[in-house]
Parts: structure tokens; sequence; C-alpha cells
């Protein structure tokens, strides 16, 4: 296959993908094999919650919608435009995904495969659904990604190369493991948001998007604050409290009174609106229903200190007071281009 004519296949995916939201699933003319997928993806983001409890329908929808968005000609001609194909020998690439968002491990899948590579997927016991679904809705629009693509339970073996993710614990030991491959090795890693006091209502609502997405469970979710010495929380909790219903998810509802059971036996000072807690600490992960937060004298000490840390931070959020930082409400869309830690899958799938 070409570049372009895999290019095409996935923009086909996309337009299958933009058939689902949560306002309602409706099927498009000329789009390849809805007879055969399209009730049956319908059932499975219905199934979804019943695999994983935090993959409930309206988590589940904004991940496909938002790669129905990605998977756009515009999207993969930008993406791709800068990068020589010629000189990739294919190999085999194994893939070891998290499973703490839906659909968490695709840009890795998709980057294997579009550089011409076979993927040997092993997925995560937390989503071992949704990949597999899309795997075969492409290899029934495109037959020849049939001996490309390999889903693992047991082993891996008979790679060439491996790009693993997993918490701080489990990187070391996919260190040692793949010593004697090529590897990216992904650790755990939050965003934080640098704030001023000057923000609008509506950046601070957009922030609670950028905190709730996914509750929270991304490394694209900010899990911690920066604010300025004598910083008032009264109109960021007025903001937060447009997600207020997160409660009622059973899941989150425990976590939150978990965690602010074990702050309030620590005697930890805290803030609280009935569904999120704040604490003051300078660690960047916090747990599921709490930010943490750190003030600040001037944005130069800021600046240092998340220089310093950058290997622990995956996005930055603010309103231009950080070079390259997001903007607000955007961490969880990120461009086909924004890569995992800063680190291109492309190139490395290049040269590997």
């Amino acid at each position: 296959m070409t570049l372009e004519n895999k290019k095409n296949i996935f923009i086909e995916l996309g337009t299958f993908l933009s058939q689902f939201s949560e306002a309602g699933n409706h099927q498009k003319e000329g789009v390849s094999a809805n007879a055969v997928f399209f009730d049956s993806f319908v059932d499975l983001i219905a199934l979804s919650q019943s695999h994983n409890g935090w993959y409930t329908p309206e988590q589940v929808y904004y991940a496909v919608n938002s790669w129905a968005k990605a998977l756009s000609k515009e999207n993969l001609d930008k993406w791709l435009s800068t990068y020589d194909f010629t000189i990739v020998k294919p190999k085999k690439i194994a893939l070891i995904l998290a499973g703490n968002i839906p659909l968490v491990g695709f840009h890795d899948f998709l980057s294997v495969l579009i550089s011409g590579h076979d993927v040997i997927v092993k997925t995560s016991s937390n989503d071992q659904h949704l990949l597999p679904f899309l795997a075969k809705y492409l290899i029934h629009i495109a037959p020849e990604f049939e001996s490309k693509i390999t889903f693992s339970e047991g082993r891996l073996e008979n790679f060439d190369a491996v790009i693993a993710t997993g918490s701080n614990n489990t990187a070391r030991y996919f260190e040692y493991y793949f010593k004697d491959k090529p590897s990216i090795i992904r650790k755990s890693r939050n965003s934080v948001a640098v704030l001023n006091g000057k923000e609008t209502k509506e950046q601070l609502i957009a922030l609670g998007e950028d905190i709730f997405r996914y509750f929270g469970l991304g490394c694209r979710n900010v899990s911690k604050l920066f604010v300025p010495k004598g910083y008032s929380f009264d109109a960021f909790f007025e903001a937060m409290f447009e997600y207020q219903d997160i409660i009622k998810y059973e899941k989150y509802a425990n976590n939150y009174d978990y965690n602010k059971a074990v702050f309030l036996m620590s005697n930890f000072k805290l803030l609280d609106n009935g569904f999120l807690t704040i604490k003051e600490d300078s660690s960047h992960a916090s747990p599921i229903s709490s930010v943490f937060y750190e003030y600040y004298e001037n944005l130069e000490d800021v600046e240092k200190k998340l220089t310093a840390e950058a290997e622990q931070i995956q996005c930055i959020v603010s309103n231009n007071l950080i070079k390259n930082s997001v903007e607000f409400g955007q961490t969880q869309q990120p461009k086909l281009w924004d890569y995992a830690d800063n680190t291109d899958t492309i190139s490395f799938l290049l040269i590997t």
C-alpha cells in the first residue's frame, strides 16, 4: 500500500466514526461497511461501561468524536508532509497499551501502520474491545491490513521494536525487559494549569473540561494549579459548579468520598465544593476527584519549576502566561502532531 492508500483508509475510518455521537447515531450514505459494522459499534459503545466502569457512553462518544475529527485528509496531510517514508524498512512493532481512557493507544496504532510497519498489539485489560473493533473495520475495508495487524494475549514475541506505556513502576520493568530493543517507554505524566486571577468565567469553565473529562484519568487532564499568592478560589469554584453532575457517577463518587476521608484523617487543609477537593501540594499527581495547587511569587519561578520537572508534565494550560501552553478546554483535543511525552513517534518508526 502507498502512503496515499493508507491515508484514504484512515479517512474512511474517520468518516465511519463521525456517525456516532451522544446526541444520536445516524448512518450516512456511502459510508463503507455500515451494513456490517454500524449497529455492532452502537452496541459496543453501549456495553463499554460494563467492560470498564469509567467508560461511560459520554466518555466513549467523546473519544470517538475526537478521532473522527482528527482523521481528516487535511490533518493527515499536515501531519505526515514533513516525513520521508521512502526510508522505511518494514518491521514488526509491538505496542503495550494503557487503558486509562478510551482508545488511548490509537495514535501509536495509527503511527505504526501509516509508517508501513506491522503492528503487534497487547491491549490493557481495561480496554480490550474498542481498538480490536476498529482494527476489524480497517481489515474489512482494506484486506491488505490483515497480515499487518496482530493482537496478542500472551507474551510478546518476534518483534523488532516496542512502544510501551505504563506507570513509573512498570516503566522500570519495561526498560529492563526491552533493553535490547529500540523502544519508546512512556511513564506517568500529568498536566498543569497556570492562573493569574484574570481568567474569565468562560476560561475557568473550559478549565473544568481539562480537569473532569475522562474523570481526570488521562495524562492530559489538569491535576495541578499554579496560582499567585493571595489567589481567591471563589471564581474557580463557581466555574467548576458547571460539572457538579459528575458526582452522580458511582465510581467517581466513591473516589471522592475515599480521598476526601484520607485527606481529612491526615489533617490536611482542604477546600471542597461537594464533588471536588483542592489541596495545597507540591506534587503534580493528584488522586481522582482532587486537584492540587501551589502558590507562586512570580511567573519566572513557575517557568523554572516546570522546566525542571518537564518529564513529569504532559500539558501546560494558561492564558498565554507560559510559552507553548495550551488554551483552556483544549487538553483533550490534541492534534495528530501533538506527540505524547513530546517524543516524535513517526521519527522513531522511520529509523527503527
